[in-house]
């Protein structure tokens, strides 16, 4: 059996870009002896926690050019660079780990090891939990789990029009707290995936996708819009160099109302484990959560040995306390830790 053949209405051709690059940052030089401060620095934060061991560590540096062209006169280039530190510990059985990335050098490596050593050392003699509806505060780490694993997905055009997304002709409905707003920013400055182009030389653009909870648009690359009768969004990415473009994200932003997030008590959740087994159509997971620990008064109390928590992630963001006003960089987002209620814990 052949399959259809798919339209194609051609490539794009060449425009003026804007002259500035949005992710490069000329302090960031190959050097190793930046490379070996970053370490040393990592090491001297976890310093603050002599009850944990440093097991493992990292740091980078780089700089790159990125090309697009084709058949139609089209040829971009736009230079980046990128620094990250990552650093692991441990203390007896209970472990930690922190990283930070950038795209210049405001990287804080002594907060990288301060905090892992910290998570290490905290969960030493964590508690067991009793089964109950607690109130949570997400980090942006376990936010990021939990969005990667469904609502992502579910915005990417394709994955519309194959059925494998529960916002399917939902477009103009409210899908998510009314607080709450998702959008792509290829333009943010310094962002993670900033870019004037995307990965088939179409220019990139804001993309709201969830505008005050109401879902607002999809994301398409070049081909699946062609495909579907849709538009593209400049929203094809590449995996590596010989990937083929696909439909993806640049700089993904979320933002909601700002609270103290961990003024009352609640349970903070450094990160998930299993939510890549979340069922992407219906948002339903179960996951363990790690590093967990009451709070209160902005400060961690007692720690808990661990716990599996389970839901759905449509409800979960349909009805949040607050986001934190400080955001950090995960993979190719920008997110706030996440405050929400009446979560049911399993211990």
């Amino acid at each position: 059996r052949l399959a259809d053949p798919q339209p194609w209405h051609g490539l794009p051709g060449p425009v003026a870009l804007p002259a500035e690059p949005l992710a490069f940052d000329p302090a960031v030089t190959l050097a190793p002896d930046t490379v070996a401060a970053l370490l040393d620095a990592m090491k001297a934060g976890a310093a603050g926690h002599p009850e944990a061991s440093v097991t493992a560590g990292s740091a980078g540096l780089s700089r790159s050019t990125v090309e697009v062209a084709n058949t139609h006169d089209l040829r971009y280039a736009d230079e980046e660079t990128h620094a990250s530190c990552s650093v692991e510990a441990i203390a007896g059985t209970s472990t930690g780990f922190e990283f930070a990335s950038s795209h210049g050098l405001d990287l804080d490596p002594e907060w990288v090891g301060e905090q892992a050593a910290f998570f290490a050392a905290h969960g030493v003699g964590g508690e067991g939990l009793a089964t109950g509806t607690y109130d949570l505060v997400l980090s942006p780490l376990a936010l990021a789990e939990l969005l990667e694993a469904v609502l992502v997905p579910a915005l990417v055009g394709r994955n519309v029009h194959a059925g494998r997304s529960r916002l399917a002709g939902r477009i103009g409905e409210r899908i998510l707290d009314p607080r709450l707003s998702l959008y792509d920013d290829p333009h943010r400055p310094m962002g993670p995936g900033a870019t004037w182009f995307d990965a088939e030389g179409v220019l990139t653009h804001r993309l709201d996708l969830i505008r005050d909870g109401v879902l607002a648009g999809f994301a398409y690359d070049l081909r699946t819009a062609y495909r579907y009768g849709a538009t593209t969004t400049g929203s094809a990415v590449r995996g590596g160099y010989g990937g083929a473009p696909t439909t993806g994200f640049h700089t993904l932003v979320l933002e909601g109302p700002v609270t103290d997030v961990m003024a009352d008590p609640a349970i903070y959740v450094r990160s998930v484990v299993g939510a890549h087994t979340a069922n992407t159509i219906t948002g339903d997971f179960s996951v363990e959560v790690s590093n967990p620990s009451f709070v209160e008064g902005g400060a961690f109390t007692t720690p808990v040995r661990t716990a599996m928590w389970g839901g759905n992630v449509f409800d979960l963001f349909s009805s949040i306390e607050g986001v934190s006003a400080e955001t950090r960089n995960i993979g190719e987002m920008v997110l706030p830790a996440l405050r929400v209620t009446g979560q049911r814990l399993v211990g």
